[in-house]
């Protein structure tokens, strides 16, 4: 098995093929806590995330960041395009689940060039049997199940100001309560939340039909809360997220951070030339742009040491080198967070194309799996700001995550 890859392993397949009657009992976190009862809803916890590319990831890597808890997201459009228990990121997020993580499904709908489908047609009904083909592989296995991956972005301009999107979404909802209650009367342990608002730190996205779906979170029992993406510049504007979401939840609900970042103050900088004494010490162009140095690292990788020391070379970067420590401890402040997640990996289309304005998605990275030479041993290279805050920021209770049971009345 490549050591950068997560593939369905033989218990993982053996375990699907069986069902659910003959599920693989969860090994105990510290506290004792065991797959019986209820358990607890998870708290403050921070997991990985792949987003939904899984194939620079690998368990050896999660086990180096002492992480407990896995992310990823399905497009919906791949859905019966084979068996559903075989695509990447249901597969990756399945064998997690074997392995004892806690772990969150996200379903995205792409409708950026189409409109909604309108309840009660055929489209529609479509949608829903495929929602209902996710259900069946995924439901009682991964913990937490968002309806949704950025809805507000992944569709068109004129309907991000509802009332189709928000109707759309609701339906979808309605249709997997309805669902999950019918086939899981006994109590299903998969959580139910609603997927991820963008852009809150802008009062041109807080509208309407963002604040309809906050109160369709708040009004329907069966949500357990909203999820947020706050790609941001600052920890002000992530702060405006909290804001707004955390007053419209109710007391027994918690939000998600499934993904968050300071892309846009990295995407400011690609234009700056490389710190001079970088480009001193690396024999480099001092005209050479960020952009241009990182299209480089990505062509030839570098060594661990010169990554790391061109970012602490970057004022924009070093003044942030604990960014993740205190977006988190922001996170956990509330005492609304369930579970944030941070990104593993350098995927493949971070690298693609790298110019001046493209997003560099890349430095956010916990392993610096495009940019760094792998080391003699087979390690992945580290961003290293990002890697150390991370571990230090794992708490025992978070390693093995307890049993996030629900029920359904």
């Amino acid at each position: 098995m490549s050591r950068r890859r997560l593939l369905l392993g033989a218990s993982a397949a053996a375990f699907l093929a069986a069902g659910c009657s003959a599920e693989k009992k969860r090994a105990p976190d510290e506290s004792g806590a065991g797959r019986s009862g209820r358990g607890v809803a998870p708290s403050g916890a921070l997991g990985a995330n792949f987003n939904g590319d899984p194939r620079d990831l690998s368990f050896a890597q999660l086990r180096g960041l002492s992480a407990g808890w896995l992310r990823g997201f399905l497009p919906m459009r791949e859905v019966g395009k084979g068996a559903l228990e075989r695509q990447r990121a249901v597969a990756t997020l399945l064998d997690a689940h074997e392995q004892g993580y806690g772990t969150v499904l996200s379903l995205k709908f792409p409708y950026h060039e189409r409109a909604f489908p309108a309840v009660g047609s055929a489209l529609m009904d479509a949608e829903l049997a495929r929602v209902e083909k996710v259900a069946s592989a995924v439901l009682d296995k991964v913990d937490i199940l968002v309806i949704g991956n950025e809805p507000f972005i992944e569709s068109r301009r004129a309907e991000r100001g509802g009332p189709d999107l928000n109707v759309f979404y609701e339906h979808l909802a309605q249709h997997l309560v309805a669902y999950r209650k019918k086939h899981y009367a006994q109590g299903c342990r998969t959580r139910l939340y609603m997927g991820a608002l963008n852009h809150l730190d802008d009062p041109a996205w807080r509208t309407a039909a963002t604040r309809r779906w906050m109160e369709f979170v708040q009004d329907t029992r069966e949500i357990e809360g909203v999820d947020i993406h706050p790609h941001v510049a600052s920890l002000d504007a992530a702060q405006q997220y909290l804001d707004y979401v955390v007053p419209l939840l109710r007391a027994d609900q918690r939000f998600l951070a499934t993904e968050f970042s300071l892309v846009l103050d990295w995407s400011a900088h690609m234009r700056d030339r490389i710190p001079a004494r970088f480009a001193r010490r690396y024999g480099i162009d001092p005209d050479t742009r960020v952009w241009e140095l990182l299209r480089s690292a990505v062509r030839n990788p570098f060594p661990e040491r010169k990554w790391n020391a061109f970012l602490s070379m970057c004022p924009w970067f070093s003044r942030n080198r604990h960014y993740l420590a205190d977006q988190v401890q922001r996170f956990r402040d509330t005492g609304k967070l369930a579970v944030a997640t941070y990104g593993v990996a350098q995927a493949e289309a971070m690298v693609r194309d790298i110019g001046p304005d493209k997003r560099p998605w890349l430095l956010n990275s916990l392993y610096a799996t495009r940019t760094v030479r792998r080391h003699a041993d087979g390690e992945d290279g580290r961003t290293q700001a990002w890697f150390e805050d991370f571990r230090a920021l794992q708490r025992r209770s978070d390693r093995r995550p307890v049993d996030t049971g629900t029920t359904d009345t």
